[in-house]
């Protein structure tokens, strides 16, 4: 259901929704707006487990999910841990590899650790609920299922559905296991209504479909009525995915990819995304949003900066983004070090005899393999030390790492390797 141009929004959260720009569509506006000016509204995003931290990619439906608190409601952040044993097939060229419960446990403990950033947990009318499908899926009975659940799916609508249509064109395989995941999920959204009250799923619009058969589900068993929302799936104004760098997934938690190289991801946005991002990952007001994503020339470096602090803040603490500028300001500004660049611990067991330039290019994350650690070479885009690197075969031993060294890749990537004992 498309948003009429002239509607006027009751709710914060639908009005927060739509200016911010999180909107894609909703199953109905007007219903789901009564809803939130009504009472406090439990709602729902799911996150399947399949690493140990979600990537930015990720960060449109958190945000949404704090919007929801801040705006009044209930956030519930339901973990995978039955349906990642099965896989979301959505807009997926190829079948997820399976993962084993301990797996999916690891990991499970490990995206907790992000949220807490960004929701408040507890006991009150709107403080946010983590939920493990696994409670539910893990000892359903598989013939009582098919019998009271599974009837109320129509394969034909189903197939139409363009996240499973997109791999059939493509000739692609889908297997039983990934197709019973919609019901699955459309399953987790009558649990949730049932336990807890959730009255809206929230996703990607890649889940449409899912959130439509969940509320078909609930409103054919309980008879209750819910609702879904959808935000755009997010590209750069380039038109590459969001959540993707040269070197990898930008990962949520500290431990995967350090504070400096999420504020440094930050940083290097792209002139035209600016605004819209400001708006999305921040919490400034509109207007400074507009007014930053509007600078031009050296100008938006300001506003660059401004959005790296205001997101690392947020996720990491005030802290972090402090140092993150700093070291960064120490790099580019005045060709030092920093204190928070992301460094490269090497023992004297690690060096041997010597290691070679390419390796450590690729240990330290500047390159992705060795393949293409002598490609940034041969291309004069690798540094060291701020002198261009332009032998592939140098090695350098432990004498040679007496005091740290510095290896950049290009002008914005930068890491230290120095002697851990």
């Amino acid at each position: 259901m498309t948003i009429p141009a002239t509607y006027h929004p009751k709710s914060e959260f639908i009005r927060v929704m739509i200016e911010r720009g999180f909107l894609a569509d909703c199953t109905d506006y007007q219903g789901l707006d009564d809803a939130l000016a009504a009472s406090i509204v439990p709602a729902y995003i799911g996150f399947d487990a399949t690493a140990k931290s979600l990537h930015v990619g990720s960060l449109i439906q958190i945000m949404m999910l704090r919007w929801l608190q801040k705006t009044g409601h209930k956030p519930i952040t339901l973990m995978g841990g039955g349906t990642t044993k099965v896989g979301d097939p959505s807009f997926r060229s190829e079948e997820r590899p399976l993962l084993t419960p301990d797996m999916i446990d690891d990991n499970i403990a490990g995206i907790k650790k992000v949220f807490a950033a960004y929701v408040t947990y507890g006991d009150g009318p709107s403080d946010a609920v983590m939920v493990n499908n696994a409670e539910w899926l893990d000892d359903l009975n598989y013939l009582d299922f098919l019998r009271d659940i599974g009837r109320h799916f129509s394969v034909n609508r189903m197939l139409a559905f363009e996240s499973v249509k997109s791999r059939l064109d493509r000739e692609q395989s889908l297997s039983f296991l990934e197709f019973n995941y919609m019901i699955l999920q459309a399953y987790d959204f009558m649990e949730l209504n049932r336990r807890y009250g959730c009255l809206l799923q929230m996703g990607g619009s890649d889940q449409w479909g899912n959130i439509v058969n969940g509320i078909d589900l609930t409103r054919r068993t309980i008879d209750n009525q819910v609702f879904g929302l959808t935000s755009p799936l997010l590209t750069t104004s380039d038109g590459k995915k969001m959540g993707k760098s040269l070197s990898g997934a930008i990962w949520l938690n500290a431990d995967m990819l350090s504070p400096y190289e999420f504020w440094q991801f930050w940083r290097n946005t792209t002139d035209a995304d600016v605004g819209r991002f400001l708006k999305l990952y921040t919490e400034l007001p509109i207007e400074d949003c507009d007014r930053l994503g509007a600078l031009e020339g050296s100008d938006i470096n300001a506003a660059k900066i401004r959005l790296a602090n205001e997101v690392t803040t947020l996720l990491h603490g005030a802290d972090a983004a402090a140092a993150a500028e700093s070291t960064a300001r120490e790099v580019f500004e005045k060709g030092g070090v920093g204190d928070v660049l992301p460094t490269l611990d090497l023992t004297t067991a690690d060096i041997g005899d010597g290691i070679s330039i390419v390796q450590l290019l690729v240990k330290s994350g500047l390159a992705g393999s060795g393949k293409e650690a002598k490609r940034l070479i041969a291309s004069n885009g690798a540094r060291m030390d701020d002198a261009p690197l332009t032998n592939a075969g140098l090695m350098i031993d432990s004498a040679a790492l007496a005091t740290p060294i510095k290896l950049s890749a290009g002008k914005k990537r930068h890491a230290l390797v120095k002697l851990a004992d």
